[in-house]
């Protein structure tokens, strides 16, 4: 037993470290090279007041996440995506290009992602001890 638990702490602690260099990579992409394409091909509301670069760091995050479940849930009606899907209703995210889609979905998705695995290592730690 000592030994599977051994090899899953390792596992675990191996994705979180990988879902955090996906997370720096994408998001230091994005914001440092492909912010401007990304907004001009979403143009979400909130930009219609003041630049992407005047904004706040947390309102900037928070219209990337609604870029990200626009692209992911953009079928859904009734969810935690109702809002960014009404508020981005004119963009079609499978007309997007590929170079518009992977540095939001790898940001966003390598956070979920992370926040599970993290999730996963803290209960093999605890258990451990």
């Amino acid at each position: 037993m000592q030994q599977y638990f051994s090899t899953a702490l390792v596992l675990t602690f191996t994705f979180f470290i990988t879902c955090s260099f996906v997370f720096f990579i994408s998001g230091g992409y994005l914001f440092l090279y492909k912010i401007n394409e990304v907004n001009a091909r979403f143009k979400h509301p909130y930009l219609r007041q003041r630049k992407f670069a005047q904004l706040p760091m947390s309102i900037r995050l928070t219209i990337t996440l609604d870029y990200f479940l626009r692209i992911l849930f953009h079928k859904s009606k009734s969810s935690f995506a109702e809002n960014a899907n009404r508020l981005l209703a004119h963009v079609d995210p499978v007309a997007l290009p590929m170079s518009v889609r992977w540095p939001i979905v790898g940001l966003w998705g390598s956070c979920v992602v992370g926040l599970i695995a993290m999730l996963g290592l803290w209960a093999l730690l605890i258990i451990g001890s």
